[in-house]
């Protein structure tokens, strides 16, 4: 067997079921429904809720709060790819006359521009959109920055509220017919909508000292609705999982959501937990690398995470405005299922037809003398890796000029290319300046700065 099947083992989906029970009894709330994708299919769900015999299906919609941002950051991303926008642009470049004038497209996508969090009172997430009709109305006029822009992370829900507003802008329509037209309609998510359709759950409060509810407002933010605004179902999401784990030519490429799933501002070493892409949240659960998106409205909260190493995604969406932890069983979900049922490596294939100059590039290179190994995979990648490991180990594609772009790890966007003779013969290679030669530091060897003359010796 090559591929996974189509539904999980009776094991695995009763470890799934349980865990969301015992999320929906401990978060005290009134109903809970998550899901499992595998290799871009939703292979289970499940739902408990506090009436007996009438859980939720995947069909139902909830609130998705800040989920909302990886929608609206597709949609940027879109219009960059387009060569409508850059993302070192200006906002003001594209949407002139806000207090965000100076910050950076890219800023506003990775909370990276020091806007403030949240907008001026009254509470926008509780508040009707019509007491904010303005997009100054968003942020203080006198203090729209709270930090240096492009200095650290801080997140702003008006920063992905002006990026609504430059979509409409750019494109001449609301946002909203925007989202529906270019990436809900060729995805098939038709129960992704910016108000709530039957049937949809209502949003509660759960008291924090007694098993007593209080009904939440169901407001319609208006200009804040990019910020956090869609209603969505399971299976809507289990698609939106797919899309953001595989891409889709008809909306956005993989490679543009592999740019979205990199870290943009940080982390500053290998053992980072917690970080932010464009438009996507990057955490690490138990060793896992995992990228979507947390959400919460009053009376809603949301999590939806894709593991690309085990090809699984996962969501949970419940009705309360606290007490169940979905992000936290959205990360459960997939390590439970990557547990049973652990993700079948691709069968190993050797290459079609061997280039014998690559090839001969293949083994051990020096940087200085430190031994690393170059090999050929069968999908035409070289990768260089450090023989004692660590983090400096990298895969490069080949280019049309013959140099070779890395695409990961410590050489992630950086050129290797192979540097010849006059007669043709191999130098060495260089690698963002570093060089590596087939010695340790040999005499015949493109070392900058030299050698000792006498060579390795005895001390």
């Amino acid at each position: 067997m090559t591929e996974q099947p189509d539904h999980l083992l009776p094991t695995t989906r009763r470890a799934l079921l349980h865990r969301v029970a015992v999320a929906q009894a401990e978060g005290r709330t009134p109903s809970l429904v998550a899901g499992v994708v595998r290799e871009g299919r939703l292979v289970w769900s499940g739902a408990r809720s506090m009436i007996d015999g009438h859980a939720p299906d995947a069909d139902v919609q909830y609130r998705i709060g800040s989920l909302t941002k990886t929608f609206v950051a597709v949609l940027v991303l879109r219009l960059r790819d387009e060569g409508l926008l850059d993302l070192a642009d200006p906002l003001g470049r594209h949407l002139p006359g806000t207090p965000a004038d100076d910050v950076t497209v890219a800023q506003l996508l990775a909370h990276s521009g020091g806007l403030a969090a949240e907008t001026p009172a009254p509470w926008w997430e509780r508040t009707d959109g019509a007491l904010r009709p303005e997009l100054g109305d968003l942020l203080e006029e006198e203090s729209p920055l709270k930090h240096p822009a492009g200095r650290c992370h801080h997140y702003s829900n008006p920063g992905y509220a002006l990026l609504g507003a430059l979509v409409e802008k750019v494109r001449g329509e609301p946002w909203g017919e925007v989202l529906r037209r270019e990436v809900l309609a060729p995805l098939g998510l038709d129960r992704t909508t910016l108000l709530p359709e039957h049937p949809h759950a209502g949003g509660f409060a759960v008291h924090p000292w007694a098993d007593v509810m209080l009904p939440e407002p169901l407001t319609d933010t208006g200009l804040m609705a990019p910020a956090g605004q869609l209603w969505s179902t399971g299976a809507d999401l289990a698609r939106w999982a797919a899309f953001l784990a595989a891409g889709d030519d008809k909306v956005l490429s993989a490679d543009t959501l592999a740019e979205m799933s990199r870290p943009a501002i940080g982390p500053a070493d290998a053992d980072w937990t917690s970080g932010y892409g464009l438009g996507l949240q990057l955490r690490r659960h138990e060793g896992r690398l995992l990228y979507g998106h947390t959400g919460s409205m009053p009376g809603f909260t949301a999590g939806l995470w894709v593991s690309a190493e085990d090809g699984l995604a996962a969501f949970a969406l419940s009705n309360a405005t606290s007490g169940a932890n979905t992000p936290l069983l959205a990360a459960q979900l997939i390590g439970i299922t990557a547990a049973h049922e652990p993700r079948l490596p691709a069968p190993w294939r050797p290459l079609t037809e061997v280039d014998q100059e690559l090839l001969a590039l293949t083994g051990p290179w020096y940087w200085g003398a430190a031994p690393n190994v170059l090999r050929l995979h069968a999908d035409g990648v070289l990768e260089l890796t450090p023989d004692a490991g660590g983090h400096r180990g990298s895969r490069f594609r080949p280019q049309p000029d013959g140099s070779w772009l890395g695409l990961d790890n410590y050489y992630a966007g950086e050129t290797l290319r192979v540097v010849r003779h006059a007669d043709g013969t191999v130098s060495h290679l260089d690698v963002g300046s570093f060089v590596y030669t087939r010695e340790p530091y040999g005499p015949a060897g493109a070392v900058p700065g030299g050698f000792d003359p006498q060579g390795w010796q005895a001390f």
